[in-house]
Formats: C-alpha cells, structure tokens, sequence
C-alpha cells in the first residue's frame, strides 16, 4: 500500500502551523477533546433512538442522509438515483452496493471539504479503517461497516454512549405526532434525545403545501385556524406539546430575517389572503415577518429559546424538487441583511430579560457590520457557530476572527453540528475544538490572553456555552 491510500490522522492536524501556537492548542485541545458533546440543533432521525435497530448497511447509515455528499456528487453528474434514491418518477435505482461503490469511486472529490475531513474521522475512529476510501477500496469498506454494524456497540442508543453524547436534540415541524419522543420519553431518554419546535410548515405561505397545513393544524388542535387568534392559540398549544416532551428551542429557517409588527386586523387580512392562496410574494414575506414577531412573543410566554438560521434560497434546483423533493443538496446562500430586519421585533422585545433569540447566517459579511454589533448590544441575543457552508475550518476560523472584538465568546452559543448524519457529530465536534484551540492558541501566543484563560474559554465553548443557552439541565 503505498503512502497516499493509507488512512492517517495526524494528531496536530487543524492545532496550526507554527510551532509555538501548536504548543500552545495541543495542551488547550487536550483539556476539552474528551468532554461530552453538547448537540442542541441536528436534524437525525428520532427514530433510530426510539426503535434502537440496527442500520441495514453503510449506505443508510452514511450516504442516504447526508446532503453535503450527494450535493457534491451530483454537482459531478452522478444522479441522486445511482445513489439510491427514489423519485417521483419511478426510474430504476441503485441497490445500497453498488450507490456506495459510485460514492466511493468519487470520494476524490471531497478533497478539501469538510465532508471529507469528517468522513475520514469516522473511517478511522469509528470503524478502525486503515486504507482510504476509494474504487479498489470500496468493497472492503462495504463489508467491513455492514458487519461492525451487527455488533450491539453500533446500536443507536450505543453510539449516544460511546460518543459521551450528553444531549441531542432533533427537529420535528409542527404538525409531527413526536411518536419516536414518546417512546424515548417512556424509556427514560427524553432527556437525552430532545425535539426542537420548527413550525416552518404552518408559518411559511410560500410552500406549496400551507393551505392543507393549516386544516391539519386545526384538525390537531381543535382551534379554527382561518381565525388570527385561533391560529394562534394552536401555535401555542403545539409549542406546548413539544415543550412537555422535551423541546427547549424553536427553529425557523426563514428566507430572510424580515420581521413586522402588526395590528390583529391587519394580520387577519394577511392570514385569509395566504390561506386562499392568493397572497403575493410580497405579502408571504410580511406574514413571514408578523410571525417571526409572534413566535418571540410565545418564547417570552413559555421560555423557549428561538434560533432563527435565514439566508437560503431553498430547493434552488427546481427539477430536482419536483423529482425529489425538499433538502435534496440545491439550497444556496444569499445575501441578507439584519439591522433593519430585526428592528421592529427588538423595538418590541428586545429588551426582555426572559427572551433568547440565537442567529445564524450564511452571509459572512454580516459577522462585523451587524451580527456582532448586535449580539454584542441586546441582551437578548447571541449568535449561533459558524452554519452549514461556513462549518469548516476557515469557515470557523472567519467566525472567531470577524465576531469576538465586539461580541466576545460569551455572547456566542458554543458550536452546534447541525447535521442529519449521527456519525459525523463527533468528527464536527473534534474539529471544532481543535479550530478553537488554535484560535485561542494564537492568541496567547500575541499575549492577548493568558493560558489559563484560554483554557477557560475553550471549556465553556465546548461545553458550558452550549447548555446554558439552549437552557438544558445543568445538574
């Protein structure tokens, strides 16, 4: 075998490239690399936690529900078919075999991505693999997973503990029955494995799929929500159930950070037109808008914390989502703007001890000019890691270079992984640490901190941040 095919993680990797700071982020690393993981924002499967069964092979487990691998695979002209996926068109796909083996022929690809850096951390961390994934390679990686994956220490629940994964929280939408939390809740892991509240399905007229969304949510709730305030009395009691099992945040992936505040009349005008279907684009924005200002008004009501992740043109790839569906690899960034955006709810609510309001964005320009100033402002906000495009190294790196000389690390959240891919959690916690470390290494090194604090910091990134400001049980 020669040098380039075998499978190697240099354990300095991602501490820097002058001695003197790697020093300095090894000894950092070190103390936090083995704290437990915080997980507070994902999109995996309840599922696999409530029913614990085995994966069926490395494809389901691996492939299937990782968007940031079929994105780049497609972007190269291989189809989300040859991948194993069905469409609406019925066309013949490919069996979990061979949709690895067109992965596997292809993982040159991510060369410099941080998929790969990721995906190599599991290889080798989690199934013990010494060669690099490759054409040649493929099989022996097939069977390998397909057999570790019959061993009890690769059951779901099993992979919690063997992570340390101290709490995870899912992303259910609002109309979803919980029926996997349930069942964690009745086996005890309700603390462990948490919902979030992501009411995008009821709040967002632009989807193709509102009108019926709303006679769902009445059905539900029992509440007529053709009225404004039965609309939002079955918001509330929908917030209500998901808090009752477990959920300690909200999530909105709005298109971009617009917020309103309207009078009931005006309100009830917008809520007929979107629910008829005759609402311009325009007018979905505003209503967008009114309910991002609605949804912190519940969250000072009940206390839960509220993400708000704008800033992408979702399902971009139109063919695609006819033949797909939604989260198919084709949502791409746009440019946003928060300052103005946000005013009226922070004229509203801003200032309120018992309101959290975490931001994300995929427009970098915005880390200095507004999301800083912000956080760093409104006691009531604080700004969410480094997100999707940008969770890479450089990605994190930006973050902490544009953000911490006006917001400074506590009014940050810590890192969260976002991810639909359970494998992949500790691999993005590691690296996040190890990009910390050196970030915070570099600092010492120009006696912008000492040591000690620096350590300090590292911890709370990695663990304390991350619990206190998703409100999770601290005992």
């Amino acid at each position: 075998m020669t040098q380039s095919q075998v499978l190697t993680l240099h354990p300095d990797r991602f501490l820097g490239a002058n001695e003197n700071i790697v020093s300095i982020a090894r000894r950092l690393f070190a103390e936090t690399e083995q704290l437990p993981i915080i997980s507070p924002h994902g999109h995996t499967n309840p599922s696999w936690f409530a029913e614990n069964k085995p994966f069926d092979n490395a494809s389901e487990l691996l492939l299937t529900p990782d968007h940031y691998i079929f994105r780049m695979l497609y972007s190269q002209g291989i189809s989300l078919q040859q991948l194993g996926m069905q469409g609406t068109d019925k066309s013949a796909i490919a069996d979990p075999k061979s949709a690895w083996c067109a992965f596997a022929k292809h993982y040159h690809l991510f060369l410099g991505t941080p998929s790969r850096i990721w995906l190599d951390h599991v290889f080798s961390t989690v199934f013990g693999l010494k060669e690099i994934l490759n054409e040649h390679s493929a099989a022996l990686y097939y069977e390998h997973i397909n057999a570790a994956l019959q061993s009890p220490k690769f059951l779901p629940r099993s992979l919690l503990d063997r992570f340390q994964i101290e709490t995870i929280a899912t992303t259910e939408g609002a109309l979803d029955s919980l029926a996997s939390h349930q069942l964690l809740n009745a086996d005890g892991l309700g603390k462990q494995v948490i919902t979030t509240f992501r009411p995008d399905d009821v709040v967002d007229a632009s989807r193709e799929d509102f009108s019926g969304n709303l006679e769902k949510l009445a059905e539900i709730t029992g509440e007529d929500t053709t009225s404004w305030q039965g609309y939002l009395s079955a918001l509330r009691q929908r917030r209500h159930f998901f808090a009752q099992l477990g959920a300690t945040a909200t999530d909105h992936g709005h298109p971009s950070a617009q917020t309103a505040d309207l009078d009931s009349g005006q309100c009830q005008l917008l809520l007929d037109k979107c629910k008829q279907g005759i609402a311009s684009a325009e007018e979905q924005e505003l209503f967008r808008a009114q309910m991002l200002t609605q949804m912190a008004a519940m969250s000072i009501e009940d206390g839960l914390v509220m993400q708000l992740h704008p800033g992408s043109f979702r399902n971009h790839n139109a063919s695609l989502f006819s033949t797909f569906g939604r989260d198919k690899g084709a949502d791409i960034p746009l440019a946003i703007e928060y300052v103005r955006a946000l005013k009226p709810l922070m004229d509203k609510y801003g200032n309120e001890p018992n309101f959290t309001l975490i931001l994300f964005t995929l427009d970098e320009s915005t880390y200095a000019r507004e999301l800083a100033p912000l956080a760093g402002h409104y006691p009531c906000l604080k700004l969410g890691p480094a997100w999707w495009f940008h969770d890479s190294p450089e990605g994190m790196l930006r973050y902490r270079q544009q953000t911490t000389e006006t917001a400074g690390f506590y009014n940050t959240v810590g890192f969260n992984d976002d991810t639909r891919a359970l494998l992949s959690i500790p691999a993005r916690h590691d690296l996040a640490r190890r990009i910390d470390a050196q970030f915070l290494a570099g600092w010492v090194a120009q006696h912008r901190l000492q040591e000690d604090q620096a350590l300090d910091i590292a911890k709370d990134l990695a663990y304390r941040l991350p619990k206190q400001a998703y409100k999770l049980d601290t005992n």
